[in-house]
């Protein structure tokens, strides 16, 4: 409405300088987060295979945005104390996540695979990862070492806009989010599931199993704990917090 306002003085009315006042905006409905049970989280991975099922297990496991799964390091898995350091998140904050237990077997097996494909590319001299300046100009030789190498690199070589240089990226984003909906269609899964579908889940998962909305917030690295408490606010939706009348009776 105001924009249809200022359009018609502005080029209808030729008037630039209106002025109306001091009012409330009208803000965007906030929607619940679409949320997974366990079951569906099961079955959604059971329908994925290889790598993706793995990427997939992560952004549930340790609660990870799809850009914090697709830019790890080999560096960020401490498999002695089972936890994930999350680089440079969303807001500029580093933060500690667990890492599953019953991913660690998987995980070393892809990393001996992603260790033989990088003495690889070396070998060609392709196999300097990209670095942030800041990094690359302190270590101008840290692009070559396996701790800086992605967990999750690309299945192919390609040039790299910024610098011109033949390397491995890390598997685009858009890959994994059309494996995961075509894993929930799969499942049999009628709700709308994307990879921030599974964070939510691994949010909503922690609540239902009794712990507080503060160690959730620091997994999630949420800077103010009100944005973590919009998943108690599923919890307590009706279909979970209310038992219906018509159950009761008989």
């Amino acid at each position: 409405a105001l924009n249809a306002m200022l359009f018609l003085f502005r080029e209808v009315l030729k008037r630039d300088q209106v002025k109306f006042g001091d009012f409330a905006r009208a803000k965007r409905p906030k929607r619940l987060p679409t949320v997974l049970t366990k079951g569906e989280v099961a079955r959604l991975l059971e329908a994925l295979e290889g790598e993706y099922r793995l990427m997939a297990s992560l952004a549930y496991g340790a609660g990870l945005r799809l850009m914090e799964v697709l830019r790890l390091r080999v560096q960020d898995l401490d498999f002695g104390y089972k936890q994930i350091e999350v680089r440079n998140a969303k807001g500029g904050r580093d933060r500690l996540v667990p890492l599953p237990e019953l991913l660690i077997p998987q995980l070393l097996v892809h990393l001996e695979a992603v260790q033989a494909q990088h003495q690889e590319d070396l070998a060609i001299g392709c196999g300097a990862v990209y670095l942030p300046d800041a990094l690359a100009r302190q270590r101008p030789n840290a692009n070559r070492e396996w701790i800086w190498q992605y967990v999750f690199p690309s299945a192919r070589l390609s040039v790299d806009p910024r610098s011109g240089k033949t390397r491995r990226q890390h598997v685009h984003e858009t890959g994994l989010q059309k494996k995961i909906k075509l894993a929930a269609e799969a499942a049999g899964i009628s709700k709308r599931v994307g990879v921030h579908t599974m964070r939510h889940s691994f949010a909503t998962h922690l609540l239902e199993d009794g712990y507080d909305i503060r160690t959730v917030q620091e997994l999630l690295g949420h800077a103010d704990v009100s944005t973590t408490m919009i998943y108690t606010h599923v919890l307590n939706r009706g279909g979970q917090g209310v038992r219906s009348p018509l159950d009761r009776l008989g």
